[in-house]
This record gives C-alpha cells, structure tokens and sequence, in this order.
C-alpha cells in the first residue's frame, strides 16, 4: 500500500507514464486492487482544489485505459460507473470522467442495469457545446461503443434514448467527431423508432449535406471530404421517413451548388429514392423531373450530365416498381408519369438539330437497362417518330442530325465493342438472351430503309455509314441477306472522293469490316475482303509464336507475287505470270499484305515493353524483303515491288525491326547494308539469294535507274533508327555525306528520293555531328558558294540545296550544336536578296522548329530542351529588325513570310508577350500575294484571339482593318485559294466574342451584306464557315 502511494504521489509531481505503468502492473499481477487505489486516491479525488480533484481522477482514467478489460469483475464496473458519473456534473472532472467511461463501457463486465444510468447521467450533465473536441470525441465513442456491444438495452430505453441522443450530437462540426457521428445515426435510423423525432433526425443529418469540407494541409488526422462523404451518405438513406423532407432539400442544392455539389446531390439522390419509395418519387415527380432535365438538357459538365442519367435511372426505376396507370387503355405495366417523362423527350426530337434532341435520346436509351416494357414503348415511339421527321419535305435539312439520333439510338441496343462476338448471343448477367432485336422488329425496315436513302445524299452519308455500323452491331437484328444488300449499297463509295463531299472511304472501310466478320461471303468480290481479313490477322497475331506463322505466310503471299510481267515479245505469256491488267490489283494486294506486317510490327514495338520476338527479323524478315525490292529494282521486267507505294511501306517495316533491334544486331546489319548500297555486295544484305548479277545493283550512281535510285528510301529507313553507339567507318562519313548531296544534285533525282536522303543526312548529322566536321565545313564553304549561293544556277536547284541545308540546320539545332547557327545565318543572307529562293529560305526558318518524325527519342536522335524557345530568342528579333528596315520591298515581303513561318511553328506561349509588335506586322502581310503566307497569318491571328481578348483596347485598335482585310480574303473574286478563304471566316466568326460590341457594330450591316455574297461560293466548306460567321453577327 506504501508502495502504491509512492507511485501516486511520483506521478503527481512528474506525471510520468511510468508510474502509471508501475501501478497498472501490480493491479494485473494481484499486489493491489482497484479498491486499493481508489484509497491512495482518496485525498485528491475529494479534494476542494479543482486542479487536484481532475489529476486524481484522470490518474484513475488511465488505470483503466492501460488494464485489461476483461479482468474486471461486475462489482468494480459497477462502482466505477457510478462513480465517473457523480463527476459528469462537476467541470473540472467531467473530460477524464468521460475517458474513463469510454474505456469503460469496453469492458464485457459492464451490466445492463448500469447503462441507463450512465446515458442518463450523459443526457443530463454533459452540454457538448462548451467541451472541447477531444473530450466530445469520448462522448460519441462511448455511445458507438454501447450500440457495438448493448444495442438491445439501449433500445428497451426507447424513446429516452432517442431523443437524449439528438441533443448531444446537435451542432457538432470537427470532422474527427463526425465520422463518428454519421456512424451512430446511421444504427439509430435503422434500429430505433424515430417516428416522434424524424425532423431532428433530419436536422442533425442533413445539415451537413452537401459537404464541403477541405482538409488543411498537412492534416495529421487524414480525414478527407470523400470519407465524410462515405460516412453521411448511409444516414441520408437509413429511412423512408427523410423522403418528404430529403427530397426538396436535393433539389434546392440542385438548383443552386457548384458542379461539384450537383453531383454530390445527384449521388445522393441515386441512392435515397430507392429507399423513399415510390409514394414520395411519385408525390415529388414532376419537381425531381424538372430539375433532372435541366442537368441533362443543359449540362454544365459531362460529369454532371452522367449523373443526373443515373439518378433519373433510379427515380425512374422506383416509380417503376410499384407503377400507376394513367387513362383507361394504357399499359398497366408502365407508370403514368415515366409515360410523360418519355413524351418530353420525344417532343425534343422536333428539333432534332438541337443539344436538346440528343439529350433526350440520351435519356430514352438509359431506360433499356431498366425494365422491357418501358424499353419497348421508348425505343419503338423513338424510332416512330425520328422516321417520321426524316421523311417529312419541311425537314429535310436537318436529316443529318435526324441520322445522329438514330445512330445513337441503335448504339445503346448494340453491346460494348470488346464483349462478345457478333456471331455470339449476348448473355446478360441474369442469363437471359437481351431483347435488343424484338424493340427493332415493328421498325427495322423503316429504319434500314432510312439508313440507305441517307447514303444517297453528301451531308447525310457519313452518318448514315455510322448508323448502318451501329445497326449490324445490334444482335441478330439483321438478316444475311439484308446484310447483303448494305454491302452491295455501300460498297460503290469505296475509294470514292467526290468534290466538295467529306471523304467517306474510311468509314466505308470501317463498316465492310465489321461485315466481314459476321458475313464474308458478301465482300468476296471486293478488294476490302481481303482488306479487312488483314486487318484483322494484323489485331491478332501479336503474340511471338502467331507472329511468326504470320510472317512466314505472308512472305510466301510476297513471293508468288513478284514473278514479273510479260514483255511485250511473250506470247503466250505463262499461266502464273501475271498480265498487264493484273499489275495494280496484285499491287494492291502486296501493299496490303505489307501494310498488314507492318501494323503488327508497330503493335508490337509500340508496347512499353516491345516484344523480345521483334530483333530476330532484322535477320529474317528484313533480308527477305530486301531481296524482292532489290531484284524488282535490278530487272527490266514489270514487277510489283518496283512500285514506290510498296516501297515506302517495305521502308516502314524495316524501320520498326531496327528500331526494336540491339546495337549487337545494328552493327552487322549496318556493315552489310553499306556493302550493298556502296560496294554493290548484294547479296550480303539478302541473306545470300540474289538472282541478278550483284554489279548491276548501284543505286548511289548518279546515272543509274529511277527503279534503283528508289530502293534509297529501304536505305533511309535503316539509318533513322540507327543507334548512336553503331559502328561506323568515321574516317568515310564526311566523304559519304558529301556524295549524298551531291547524288541529290542529279537532273534524275526524284522528289522521294530527295526526301528520302535528306532524311539520312539529318539523323547521321544529329547523331554523328562531332565526326563530321569535315562535311559541315564543306557545307558550309564549298556547297554554299557552289550551290545554295550560285546565282547561276536553276532557283529550282538552288530551292532543292535549300531544303537539304535545312535538314542539316535542323539536325544541328534540336542537339544545340554550336554549328547550327552558321547554317542559320546563311539563310538570312538568301532572305535578303528578296527572290523566290529567299522565300523559300524564309519559309524554312519556320521548318526549322517543327517538330518531324525522324529527330525523334524513338530514333535515338539527341534533343536537347527548349531547343525551340533558344531558336525563337535569337531568329524572332533578326526577323522583326530586319522587317521594320526594309519596308516596301521585296526583301519586306520575304522577312513577313518569315515571320509567320516562324510564329506558326512554335507555341504561341513564345511569342504572346510580343503580339503587340507583332500585330501590325502581320495585317501588312495579308496584303502579300502569298496564300500560303496568308493562311499562315490568320492561323497565327486565331491561334491567338483568346490571349488578345485579355487586352481588349489594344485587339480593338485594329478592328476595322481585321474586319475588312477578312472580308476581302473571304471574296472568292479575290482570293482564288479556298485555304484562305475558310480561314479567314472562322477568324471573322472570332470577333464578336472578343471585341467589344460598340467597336464592332458600326461594321455589321457591311459585314452581313458582305457574307451574303460568300454564301454563293462554289467550296462548301467555305459557305459552312460563312454561315456560321453571319450567325454570330445576326446574332
């Protein structure tokens, strides 16, 4: 006993959790008992010193927190529990009285006759408003500890504790306490009878909706919005009784939060009107309707608009549960007020060009997931009615948007493109077969019948190719033999470009390919069969061990293929050789077949973790198809890989196998591809085959054959990706550089083939510029004044060296090289002379910040950051010296081509700050002739409309000119270039939204008058863009 004193006495002087810890160990160990240091305690538990009497029950508190529940006997709980309540009352020693009851009620010893004791002593003593939280905190564990473990004795209090409980959880706002909280009413609305306190239930639960809370930085607690969110949600729809109350709560919040709080509102809402029922949803309908279909007809979000969808779903599903017939005759099956739910949307679809229109159709398609008979009545009344408008004269203008209806339609009766087959039924979740294609039948005819007479008119027929897609995707909704005869309509617009009229090839391919899956027999005769076969073994046979027996197959197709064409002196020609007539067709086919490898090669590189099969080609593959383009390139005869279109795709494949190749791979390909391309060793790069004579194969000769000059491009493919650590001959590339621009000076030399070299020289310059120093001097030297410089010479060979010299810069420039700026220099001396040539040069300063595909990270080029803003810091003030110094001139003329090729060619977050300077320079140069320099001026002046609107005084100066100087390049009279027409509209259309309207409305009568006349143009794309531009100025 002397021992525990000590102990107490210790701990109140030091109120170390050692002593603490000493005491509660001889209390475990039987040396004392809580009777013993309830005596020790005597003194400071009764003492008339308020400091005192809380450290001794606090001390007491934390006896119990450190002992072990399960060792106290029901006396001593009993006791305890009385005596923590006699402190409730006192303030001092109400918060480690209320601790030591939270850790208290854990105990399995505590008796149901003391609980009403305590919560009553609770409900009478403790007024949560003046306690702190962390002692509130001990007041909501202690009752969420009781309903945990004494749920039936606080529910045979009843009433008491119903309403005891709503006055201590009133007002509380920490989030750590309302976690809590939510917790215990969530129990106290599903398990007690609330009946006599529903609006204080309500009142302590839904004043926190919506929640808005933002954790402060760095928050030790971790509780976020979300969890608050997690923890009130299940309160809000513990009970049927918050329905008349909940509900008009949802819609004030509804109307009036931010983007954020509707769709916590709607979530909410998505989860109560199950529970509230059908008798509140039904009473509160047309109020919940209302509000829904603002969110879904005019959403501010796409997040927002999803889930007002969903919570219409669940309303819409409740009142469906228990549904109210309206008039005598209708469907008893289908509630009333859904029935005009669905006749708002229909009425919607009078004005089917509308947003409105397709949200309805939105909301109409969301009710398929709830019950037949209502997916039954909306499809079919949809369909009915999109049918009717499409064959109505009055509306013929709008028979495009009616297609788009109908297409989305058809897409919600469709399952998701990667489930089941189309030669499969569909299974829902509940195992029956979907009802998809019974909602067609009273319609389908109407429908396809719809679909094809689209096909038939320009602004119709890419939606009606969509709405065609959609329709076969619609589960044995179509019978083979109809399938038969869309393919038979749709199959004449392949390939068809007809002027004026977007190009529908591709979707046509699209929708032939999804036939082809279900029905091949239909596409047997046209060419998009084997297309679309391709296409698909190309999607599967990814996998190392398919790609294999891919490759094998489709070379041997290759190889049946190259036999050559009859000459003229054969007769009769072999039956498997094949005849003039047969050339482009069984070129077409190689080309698909290439295009095919080539599409599973880029799959298969293109993964984040390429393939490990890949670099085994670059020793299979690719000498293989070396061999077939080579030999076609060598021979006189006809031969399909002589076409440059396979080529290109030949130098397709070869680029991805070397790029997915090692460096190991690299260095012998490497070495045999210059034996054959240099040293004319063929068959080193063929893998040993080659029918021809190897000294017949030199393409790098300048008078040597188109058909071998070609095969440059399979050269170039290989160098792009080349690794920069590969084993090159240093000592000859300066020579070997020299020889390729000097190749391209041929009079032979095709544009392709320039493209291709220069290509090559910018990936071995930017790669190999530090063992090259030998070329770039005699570039810079020789070439230029040879060439580039030479006024004697052709502009149109001056105009090519340009190009080259700029495929260099431009290597040089995205590694920073100190070199690159020569380069760039001497094309400021070719702007200077002001002629055709100094154009070019002055387009090229902008080529040189565009970004290509061959200086690329996935061709291991070097690029170095900001490369593009260090260029624009050093050309864009030469540009604006020079252009202010030579005005009238043509040099002025070249120094703007300049300037806008530079501007179009780099963020405009480079140049915004300087748009003030820029702005009169650019209006002077939509003067030029230029329509290329046009189109480049008013593509900077859109780019650029928004920031402009931030400085509206300074964009108002110049709105008269910009006014007219758009108006005259929208003439057709004046400006031939449909390019420059169509942009200068779309920038006309900017305008009103950016300029201030006083400034603007003295111009408007001319402007209207003015597109009037554009409305005649002979471009539709052009009559488009004027429409809508005379729309924002009527408007």
């Amino acid at each position: 006993m002397e021992g525990l004193e000590c102990h107490v006495r210790s701990w109140f002087a030091s109120e170390k959790p050692a002593e603490i810890e000493h005491v509660i160990s001889a209390l475990s160990s039987g040396e004392c008992t809580l009777l013993d240091i309830v005596k020790a305690l005597g003194e400071y538990l009764t003492s008339e010193e308020d400091t005192l009497r809380t450290r001794g029950v606090q001390f007491l508190s934390l006896v119990i927190e450190g002992y072990p529940k399960e060792k106290l006997n029901r006396q001593a709980v009993h006791v305890l529990v009385t005596f923590y309540c006699t402190k409730l009352d006192d303030t001092e020693t109400i918060t480690p009285a209320l601790k030591g009851l939270s850790h208290l009620v854990q105990s399995p010893a505590l008796g149901s006759s003391d609980i009403p004791d305590l919560l009553n002593a609770m409900f009478t003593h403790v007024k949560m408003r003046v306690l702190v939280q962390s002692t509130r905190f001990f007041v909501f564990d202690t009752i969420n500890t009781l309903l945990k473990t004494h749920l039936d004795d606080l529910k045979a209090m009843g009433d008491q504790f119903v309403a005891g409980y709503v006055a201590l959880a009133s007002g509380e706002k920490d989030p750590r306490n309302l976690t809590v909280a939510f917790a215990i009413a969530r129990v106290v609305l599903t398990e007690f009878d609330i009946s006599k306190h529903v609006e204080d239930y309500f009142d302590i639960t839904f004043c926190y909706f919506p929640i808005t809370f933002r954790p402060p930085p760095n928050d030790p607690y971790g509780i976020s919005a979300d969890d608050l969110k997690s923890s009130l949600l299940p309160c809000l729809n513990a009970t049927p009784a918050f329905g008349r109350l909940g509900v008009p709560l949802f819609l004030e919040k509804l109307t009036a939060g931010s983007p954020v709080t509707k769709r916590d509102t709607l979530r909410a809402m998505s989860l109560c009107l199950p529970v509230y029922g059908p008798s509140v949803a039904r009473d509160l309908g047309p109020k919940i309707w209302s509000a829904l279909k603002l969110e879904i007809f005019e959403p501010v979000d796409a997040a927002t608009e999803k889930a007002a969808l969903d919570t219409l779903q669940a309303f819409v599903r409740v009142l469906q549960s228990n549904p109210v017939a309206g008039d005598e005759g209708q469907p008893a099956d289908m509630d009333d007020f859904v029935r005009t739910v669905c006749v708002d949307c229909l009425d919607a679809f009078g004005e089917p060009e509308k947003p409105q229109a397709r949200a309805g159709m939105k909301i109409l398609c969301s009710f398929l997931s709830i019950a037949q008979n209502l997916s039954s009545y909306a499809i079919t009344q949809a369909a009915e009615k999109l049918v009717t408008i499409f064959h109505d004269p009055m509306e013929v203008s709008n028979r495009a948007s009616v297609i788009v209806l109908l297409t989305d339609l058809l897409n919600s009766l469709a399952p998701p493109e990667n489930l089941p087959t189309p030669d499969k039924p569909v299974v829902t979740a509940s195992g029956s077969i979907p009802f998809s294609q019974d909602l067609l039948v009273s319609s389908k005819d109407a429908v396809l019948g719809l679909l094809t007479v689209g096909l038939n008119a320009p602004s119709t027929r890419v939606p009606s190719l969509h709405g065609l897609a959609a329709l076969i995707r619609v589960p044995s909704a179509v019978t083979k033999d109809e399938l038969g005869y869309i393919v038979l309509e749709v199959g004449e617009f392949v390939g068809k470009e007809p002027d004026d009229v977007e190009d529908a090839t591709s979707d046509v391919l699209s929708l032939l390919s999804s036939i082809a899956v279900v029905a091949p027999q239909h596409l047997a005769t046209h060419r998009t069969a084997y297309w679309n076969a391709l296409g698909a073994l190309s999607q599967l046979c990814t996998q190392p061990e398919l790609f294999e027996t891919f490759v094998i197959r489709l070379t041997t197709k290759l190889d049946l293929l190259c036999s050559p064409l009859p000459s003229a002196s054969t007769n009769p020609p072999p039956a498997d050789i094949l005849n003039a007539e047969e050339m482009e067709p069984a070129a077409a086919y190689a080309h698909a077949i290439l295009t095919a490898l080539g599409n599973t090669l880029s799959a298969k590189v293109s993964k984040s973790r390429p393939d490990a099969d890949v670099p085994k080609y670059i020793n299979t593959l690719l000498p293989h198809l070396f061999r077939l383009c080579l030999e076609a390139a060598v021979t006189k005869d006809q031969r399909v890989f002589a076409d440059m279109r396979l080529l290109r795709v030949v130098a397709r494949i070869i680029r991805l196998v070397v790029e997915a190749s090692p460096t190991a791979s690299h260095n012998k390909f490497f070495s045999d591809l210059v034996s054959a391309y240099l040293d004319g060793q063929v068959k080193s790069i063929t893998g040993g085959d080659f029918t021809f004579s190897s000294e017949e194969f030199n393409p790098m000769n300048a008078g040597t054959s188109t058909r071998q000059r070609n095969t440059v491009v399979l050269y170039t493919a290989a160098h792009v990706p080349m690794r920069r650590d590969v084993s090159l001959d240093t000592t000859k590339l300066s020579g070997r550089l020299v020889d390729l621009v000097t190749w391209c000076r041929s009079d032979s030399c095709t544009t392709s083939q320039r493209e291709a070299a220069s290509h090559m020289l910018a990936s071995l310059v930017n790669k190999r510029a530090d063992d090259i120093g030998d070329f770039l001097n005699h570039q810079l030297d020789d070439y230029w004044s040879n060439v580039v410089y030479n006024h004697t010479i052709s502009a149109s060979d001056r105009r090519n060296a340009v190009a080259l010299w700029v495929s260099i810069a431009r290597a040089l420039l995205v590694r920073s090289h100190p070199s690159a700026m020569a380069f760039i220099d001497k094309l400021f001396i070719l702007i200077d002379d002001g002629d055709e040539v100094g154009r070019e040069a002055a387009h090229a300063l902008g080529t040189l910040a565009i970004k290509d595909e061959v200086l690329a990270k996935r061709n291991h080029a070097i690029l170095k950051v900001l490369y593009a803003q260090k260029y624009l810091d050093v050309v864009l003030p030469r540009i604006l010296e020079a252009v202010q110094n030579v005005t009238g001139s043509r040099r002025e003329a070249a120094y703007l081509v300049a300037l806008a090729s530079v501007l179009n060619a780099v963020p405009k977050a480079l140049y915004l700050p300087q748009m003030t300077k820029l702005m009169p320079l650019l209006i002077r140069g939509l003067d030029l002739e230029d329509p290329a320099l046009r189109v480049d001026i008013i593509n900077i002046l859109t780019n650029t409309v928004d920031a402009a609107s931030d400085e509206k005084s300074s964009l108002s100066a110049y709105a008269s000119t910009l006014v007219l100087v758009m108006l005259k390049n929208s003439m057709v009279a004046d400006m031939p270039d449909p390019r420059v027409r169509s942009a200068a509209l779309k920038y006309l259309a900017l305008l009103p939204g950016v300029i201030r309207y006083d400034v603007l409305h003295p111009y408007k009568a001319q402007v209207l008058k003015e597109l009037g006349k554009v409305l005649d143009d002979p471009r539709r794309a052009v009559r488009k863009e004027a429409v809508d531009a005379r729309y924002k100025y009527a408007g």
